[in-house]
C-alpha cells in the first residue's frame, strides 16, 4: 500500500496541481461540487480533472476506510441496513466482491446509499466516483485497479478483495453511512 499511496495517489495530486494552472477554479471549488458538475469544467481540462480529481477523491476516501483498529464488523444502523438490503454481512461482501470481479479493467466497487436512501452496490470504471452520474453517497469503496493488489496478489483480484475486508474500519463506514443518510 505504501507504493500505491506514494506513487499512484501522489501522481493524481501532482497532475491536479498542473491542471490548476490551466483552470484556476479547480483550486477554488469544493471537490465534490466539481465531480457532481463535470460538464461545467472546460473541455480542455475535463478529462484530466475527471481522472485525477476522481483518483484523488477515491483514494483519499479509500485510505481512511482502512485501519488496524476500529470495529471488525458493522454494527448499529449500518448493520441493520446491510441486513435489510442483503440478508447479512457475508452476503453483502459477496455482492461487493462480484461488483469488483466483474469490473472490466480498472475501477472501484462501492457500497453506497442511493437516491432512494437504500444501500446499493455497484462499480465504477477507472477513477469515476459515486458522485458522477450516479448521485450515490458512498459508505465504503474498494480499489480494484491492478496497482492496488498486483504486487501481493498478482492476478488474484478475488483474493485481494477477500483480504481487504480484514482492513475495513467499520467505525468509519458507520460514520459514512450516517452522513449519507443525513
Amino acid at each position: 500500500m505504501h507504493l500505491h499511496h506514494n506513487n499512484h495517489h501522489a501522481a493524481y495530486v501532482n497532475n491536479l496541481n498542473g491542471l490548476v494552472e490551466k483552470w484556476p477554479d479547480l483550486a477554488k471549488k469544493p471537490i465534490e461540487e466539481i465531480l457532481l458538475n463535470l460538464n461545467s469544467v472546460p473541455e480542455t481540462v475535463r478529462t484530466g480533472v475527471r481522472n485525477n480529481l476522481g483518483g484523488h477523491w477515491n483514494h483519499s476516501y479509500f485510505w481512511v476506510l482502512m485501519s488496524p483498529g476500529g470495529a471488525k464488523a458493522p454494527k448499529g444502523d449500518l448493520k441493520g441496513a446491510i441486513d435489510a438490503a442483503f440478508g447479512d454481512v457475508d452476503k453483502m461482501k459477496a455482492v461487493v466482491k462480484q461488483a469488483g470481479l466483474t469490473r472490466f479493467g480498472s475501477g472501484w466497487a462501492w457500497l453506497a446509499v442511493g437516491k432512494d436512501k437504500k444501500l446499493t452496490v455497484f462499480s465504477t470504471p477507472n477513477q469515476d466516483t459515486p458522485h458522477m452520474n450516479l448521485d450515490a453517497k458512498p459508505v465504503l469503496g474498494v480499489d480494484v485497479w491492478e496497482h492496488a493488489y498486483y504486487l501481493k496478489y498478482q492476478s488474484r483480484r478475488g483474493d485481494y478483495i477477500d483480504s481487504w475486508w480484514n482492513t475495513v474500519n467499520w467505525d468509519r463506514a458507520e460514520e459514512n453511512f450516517k452522513k449519507a443518510m443525513g
